[in-house]
C-alpha cells in the first residue's frame, strides 16, 4: 500500500482529470470482489460489498485530485506531472481507504452493506456535489458517511474528533470596480478605481468587526487586486478576489448582504462604479453529533485516551464532504500526519510544495476505518 500510495503520489491528476487513479482505484476493488460503479462526478469511483442479510448501510469517502503546486519535495516518488502536486495527502486518503478495502474484502468480517466512495474534485470544484447530483445517494443510499483527512501537526497514530460545525463555509468574490482613466498627472480628470479599491479593502474589514457577534466566526480577506500597468497611467477598471468564510448559515447570508451593499456604496461615494460577483461554494461542514460520538469511540476502545486529540477546535477551512453531510448523517474526522519540520515527519502543512503525506499513517488510519466498519455493520454474534 506504501508502493501503491506513491505511486498516485507521482502521478497526480487535477480535478475532474483523475482518470488514472479512477483506474486503479476501479481495477483494484474489482480485484477483491467488490461491485464497481464509475461516472459519478464525472471521474468517481464506488465501489461497494454486500455481506451477510442486515439491511444496515455505510459510506466511507476518500478524496482523489491534486492540485496545481510544482512539487519541491525532491522525493525520489516525486510528481512526474510539471505543476501538479499531491499536497493535500489525497493519495494517501485513497490509499488508506484501499487498504482498508482490501482487508475488509479478505476478512468478510461485517454484515450489511459497505460503499467506499471515491471523490473526484475536493480541490475547490465541488467534486462531492456533483456526484451528490448525479445520483450518490438514489443510487448508493447510506445510513451513515463519514470521511477522514490527514492533518500536519499533530502525532501520527491520534484522532480528532468535533461534533457540530468542525469547518468554515468558503464563498469567492469577484469585484470589479468600473471607473474612468486617466493620465497620473491629472487625477481631477479621472474616475479613480484604483482609490475606490482602496477603500473598499478597509470597509471591508468594518463588516466583522461590527456586524457579528464578537462570539461567533467569520472571515473576510482580500486575496488579489489587478489594475493597471503603468506608474503615471489611472486605469479604467480594477478586479479584486475575496474569500469569505462563517460557520453559521446566517452568518453567511448575512456576509453577503452586507459585502454587496457595502461595496456598491463605497463605490457610488468616489464616482466609480462595482460589480459584485458573488460565488456561493461550499457550506460549513457540521458533524452529526451521534455519528462522531460513535467514531470517537471505535478510536476511543481501541487506542485510549492518548489516541484522540485533546480539546480540538473548529476549523477555518472548508471541505466539500459538507454536501455529503447536508444528505446524510455522518462525521469528518482527522488523523495526526506527523510534527517537525524534519523530512519524514509528517509536519510540513498541506498545499505546501514541500509537503508529503506520511506513510506511517497508513496502516493506523486504515485499521480504524476496519474498526469502525466492523463496528457500525456489526455481525450477529452467534
Amino acid at each position: 500500500m506504501v508502493a501503491l500510495c506513491q505511486h498516485i503520489h507521482a502521478h497526480p491528476e487535477l480535478a475532474f482529470e483523475e482518470f488514472a487513479t479512477g483506474d486503479l482505484v476501479a481495477a483494484r476493488l474489482a480485484e477483491w470482489g467488490y461491485a464497481v460503479h464509475r461516472g459519478l462526478g464525472g471521474t468517481g469511483v464506488v465501489g461497494t460489498l454486500r455481506l451477510g442479510s442486515s439491511s444496515r448501510v455505510l459510506g466511507l469517502r476518500a478524496d482523489m485530485d491534486a492540485l496545481p503546486i510544482h512539487e519541491e519535495t525532491g522525493l525520489s516518488y516525486a510528481s512526474t506531472h510539471q505543476g501538479k502536486m499531491h499536497a493535500c495527502g489525497h493519495d494517501g486518503h485513497t490509499a488508506i481507504l484501499l487498504a482498508a478495502a482490501r482487508h475488509l474484502a479478505t476478512e468478510r468480517s461485517f454484515d450489511g452493506t459497505l460503499h467506499l466512495i471515491f471523490q473526484p474534485a475536493e480541490e475547490g470544484l465541488g467534486g462531492g456535489r456533483k456526484m451528490i447530483e448525479d445520483g450518490l445517494f438514489e443510487q448508493f443510499p447510506c445510513d451513515a458517511i463519514f470521511a477522514l483527512h490527514n492533518m500536519p501537526g499533530h502525532p501520527v497514530g491520534t484522532f480528532g474528533f468535533l461534533g457540530g460545525p468542525f469547518m468554515a463555509s468558503s464563498d469567492s468574490v469577484t469585484i470589479t470596480v468600473k471607473g474612468r482613466g486617466g493620465h497620473g498627472s491629472a487625477p481631477h480628470l479621472a474616475a479613480d478605481p484604483v482609490v475606490a479599491a482602496a477603500h473598499i479593502v478597509l470597509a471591508l474589514q468594518t463588516i466583522v468587526s461590527r456586524n457579528v457577534d464578537p462570539r461567533e466566526m467569520a472571515v473576510i480577506s482580500v486575496g488579489a487586486i489587478h489594475g493597471g500597468d503603468a506608474p503615471n497611467v489611472i486605469p479604467g477598471s480594477v478586479l479584486m478576489r475575496l474569500t469569505v468564510r462563517a460557520y453559521r448559515p446566517e452568518i453567511r447570508a448575512m456576509l453577503r448582504e452586507r459585502i454587496t451593499a457595502l461595496v456598491q456604496a463605497q463605490a457610488a461615494t468616489l464616482g466609480v462604479q462595482a460589480e459584485v460577483d458573488y460565488h456561493w461554494r461550499y457550506p460549513a461542514l457540521v458533524n452529526d453529533v451521534a455519528s462522531t460520538d460513535f467514531a470517537r469511540q471505535v478510536a476511543l476502545d481501541w487506542l485510549g485516551e492518548e489516541g484522540l486529540m485533546p480539546e480540538l477546535q473548529p476549523l477555518t477551512g472548508s471541505e466539500d464532504f459538507s454536501f455529503m453531510l447536508e444528505q446524510c448523517p455522518g462525521s469528518y474526522l482527522i488523523v495526526g500526519n506527523g510534527v517537525g519540520d524534519t523530512h519524514g515527519s509528517g509536519g510540513c502543512m498541506v498545499h505546501n510544495p514541500g509537503y508529503d503525506f506520511n506513510d506511517a499513517c497508513l496502516p493506523i488510519a486504515s485499521t480504524y476505518w476496519v474498526k469502525l466498519t466492523e463496528r457500525f455493520l456489526a455481525a450477529p454474534q452467534g
